[in-house]
């Protein structure tokens, strides 16, 4: 039998890598920015064409690479940061596999251009599908210049599914924030298509977060420290009145490195505790200090997965740092222990007993002296409200009666039963074709039996097809407000609602002037409160960052299902019958009366058939 097993070529290998290394643009910005960093540049400017498709450029002022250093950067595992083994459990810096430049060399058509201090010239190299295409001596200012272009040229099935433009880039800018947010005294830039989104000067911390995420972000923020034997804690939460719908802004960074960690998640959550409404999440910036021999973060190639050494107490931590600073700051009921001296009981009367209180009564008290006496109402009998004396005045008794007409109480009305149950528990809805169950489902019969319909899932349907119809067909009606909102949102999110705007103008939504972290709103859509605006807003931005394809069409489709999922009736509403009715009929006049927009059925039939199985 012929050997069947062969070695893979460089290049065959190189690509495979890639697939786990660089899975989208962002891939690219994050591993080219770590390695700015690991540099020790101050200045990193980021440029970006098409979502990344066509370019990707990150500029920085740092150490630069020598000629030789250069050529063998596009080696697979050729790296200056580790020498041994051991070095993977004592990592400073973001890069140490080797892998990110020959990776992104396999896919994409790459120039590097860098010089360092002490030499006069510097090098640039062109490759293309980890081919060395030329290299040469040049003038270039200090630093290094790495342009990725034309990402997946050579691999299309794998550029084919990229997803849209909005996507892509939301995924670089999401890359950009927590690098830049881990490293505040560092300066950053970003362009893409030649417009600037971000500007972000060396800072401190708090600067940092309130440039990325807007000015309003400083007064919702708490600060965090923690010094323990374990780990160190710094950073900011916002208060609970801040909470969102979303996840988006919760960040977690370990040694400067961003990482995902659902158990240390569920920690500030179990810190927010009865602090948050149903579906809030809580926003976070969080950077925990352990020693580097502590945690192993080589366990997943985006290097966003760690394990550490002492995870449970970590939790400890840092849930009772985030109750006390949410205790400190007065964001939370606490028992204060600073008592105030003026209220301590005074020494003299320290050791003396207390005695029972004495009640005077003034036997000669007559309340009908005068004709001028006012008699109270009360539930009460006649008897009791009358009191009687020994030394009752009889030359006035025609006033003893005075305004007692007004309190008579029939029998019939005192021996009358008690209600137990309100009006809306016995409401039977007699001689109607609906009832409402629970404020949940809406009954009503049928020729062949009786159908139950959900009456949030089925007002989502029709909501859905009327929001459809607004944005392609015609427009919908605004009511003005009488005092506009201004929202304030980060960089990014404007962005997308200034690339929806017109799209919301024709379901409802009528806006003003538009500002770097805020947008100005004088109208909403008809039957929408003010305070659903915002959680509605989000909702959207959250949904079509994450679910629009590549087509006009579908961003409307997944509009109107985000506006129909939040506008729609919650269970638990009542519905009187003319409300029933109408739910009723409208969603029966729907193209697709039997399912939500998300494919949940919004009724069910039983036939006369399955009840009578019933019995």
């Amino acid at each position: 039998m012929p050997d069947i097993i062969q070695l893979l070529p460089d290049h065959v290998a190189n690509q495979i890598a890639a697939g786990e290394v660089v899975q989208r643009p962002a891939s690219v910005v994050k591993e080219l920015i770590e390695n700015a960093i690991d540099a020790e540049a101050s200045e990193i400017k980021l440029f970006i064409k098409d979502a990344g498709k066509t370019l990707i450029q990150v500029i920085d002022n740092g150490k630069g690479m020598s000629n030789t250093d250069a050529q063998r950067s596009f080696e697979r595992h050729a790296t200056s940061k580790i020498s041994k083994a051991e070095d993977l459990f004592n990592l400073h810096t973001k890069g140490f596999r080797g892998e990110a430049l020959a990776s992104i060399a396999a896919i994409a058509q790459v120039e590097l251009k860098t010089k360092t201090s002490d030499s006069e010239l510097g090098t640039l190299i062109k490759i293309e599908g980890s081919e060395i295409v030329s290299q040469e001596r040049i003038a270039t200012s200090e630093g290094t210049s790495v342009a990725v272009k034309n990402l997946f040229f050579n691999i299309p099935a794998r550029r084919n599914f990229l997803k849209s433009n909005s996507i892509e880039t939301r995924h670089i800018v999401n890359e950009f924030q927590r690098v830049a947010l881990a490293h505040p005294a560092i300066s950053f830039s970003m362009y893409h298509n030649d417009n600037n989104v971000y500007k972000l000067p060396s800072s401190n911390l708090r600067q940092r977060i309130v440039a990325v995420f807007g000015k309003k972000t400083n007064e919702k923020l708490v600060p965090i420290q923690e010094t323990t034997d374990v780990v160190e804690i710094n950073g900011y939460i916002a208060k609970p009145e801040y909470a969102k719908k979303k996840r988006g802004e919760q960040f977690f960074f370990v040694n400067d490195r961003f990482i995902k960690n659902s158990y240390l998640n569920h920690a500030v959550t179990s810190a927010f505790e009865s602090l948050l409404s149903h579906g809030s999440y809580p926003t976070y910036f969080l950077y925990l200090t352990v020693p580097s021999n502590s945690i192993d973060i080589n366990i997943h190639p985006t290097k966003t997965e760690v394990k550490f050494e002492n995870e449970k107490s970590i939790y400890a931590i840092l849930r009772s740092t985030v109750k006390h600073s949410l205790g400190q700051y007065n964001v939370a009921p606490v028992l204060d222990f600073e008592r105030q001296t003026s209220f301590d009981t005074p020494y003299e009367f320290k050791n003396k007993s207390v005695g029972s209180p004495q009640i005077k009564v003034d036997p000669d008290f007559n309340p009908f002296k005068t004709e001028s006496a006012s008699y109270g109402r009360d539930t009460g009998s006649l008897a009791k409200r009358v009191h009687f004396s020994k030394n009752l005045n009889t030359e006035s008794w025609e006033g003893l009666y005075a305004g007692l007409e007004i309190e008579h109480i029939s029998e019939a009305q005192e021996s009358a039963p008690i209600k137990l149950y309100s009006e809306e528990e016995t409401q039977t809805n007699h001689g109607s074709g609906t009832y409402q169950i629970h404020n949940k489902y809406i009954v009503s019969s049928i020729k062949s039996g009786i159908v139950y319909i959900n009456q949030h899932l089925a007002h989502q349907r029709i909501l859905y097809e009327e929001f459809l119809q607004n944005i392609t067909v015609k427009d919908a009606m605004s009511q003005q407000l009488l005092f506009p909102l201004d929202i304030s949102f980060n960089k990014s999110d404007i962005v997308f609602i200034k690339e929806m705007k017109e799209d919301l103008i024709s379901v409802g939504f009528d806006f003003g002037d538009f500002t770097e972290d805020s947008v100005n709103i004088i109208g909403i859509p008809v039957n929408t409160s003010e305070s659903q605006i915002v959680i509605i807003l989000e909702q959207l931005l959250e949904d079509v960052k994450n679910d629009v394809p590549d087509s006009s069409y579908s961003q409307h489709d997944v509009m109107a299902k985000s506006l129909a999922k939040s506008l729609a009736i919650k269970t638990g509403t009542h519905l009187d019958q003319k409300e029933q009715e109408a739910l009723v009929n409208t969603l029966f006049s729907c193209k697709e009366p039997g399912v939500s927009p998300f494919g949940k059925k919004t009724f069910i039939t039983l036939t006369l058939n399955d009840i009578d199985k019933k019995f």
